[in-house]
């Protein structure tokens, strides 16, 4: 049975998520008392791979986006190869050939121009999402991190 895409990655986040609750769950065991608050900075260490997770997933998604309609704009040139060869054998004279080459040449370049520009807006939008997603979560953790260092007395 094939594997769907992107599902060796998922299966990889899910066991470095589960590796992460089991140390979080090691370290909350140990009571260690030189570590006040271990339990708050596991727990913010869990909501970083979280966000990393979730920015991965981000990125996978555009992947597949991306791949996807590169796919249909493949297909799509290719479906309008016969019409473009049946336009170029239907002109008679030279000028004609000459004038619907240039024509065709146009249209083509145009839809290059085109695809590429929606190409480039899908990659940028997914990359945009994900890297939003990680600048959000280091803003939350370096406040979280302030907290936990005035709560156990640290001075900054």
């Amino acid at each position: 049975m094939a594997k769907e895409p992107g599902q060796d990655f998922t299966s990889a986040m899910d066991q470095a998520r589960q590796a992460g609750e089991e140390f979080t769950k090691m370290f909350s065991a140990m009571k260690l008392p030189a570590a006040p608050g271990m339990e708050a900075l596991l727990a913010v260490q869990k909501r970083n791979m979280d966000a990393l997770s979730a920015a991965n997933r981000i990125a996978l998604e555009g992947a597949q986006t991306v791949a996807k309609r590169h796919m249909e704009i493949i297909q799509q040139t290719m479906a309008e190869l016969g019409d473009t060869m049946q336009a170029l054998t239907a002109a008679e004279s030279p000028q004609d050939k000459a004038a619907t080459q240039a024509e065709l040449l146009k249209k083509a370049y145009e839809r290059a121009v085109s695809n590429t520009k929606e190409m480039s807006d899908l990659i940028q939008r997914a990359n945009g999402e994900a890297v939003g997603q990680l600048n959000q979560r280091f803003t939350e953790a370096m406040e979280e991190m302030k907290a936990l260092m005035a709560k156990a007395g640290v001075k900054s």
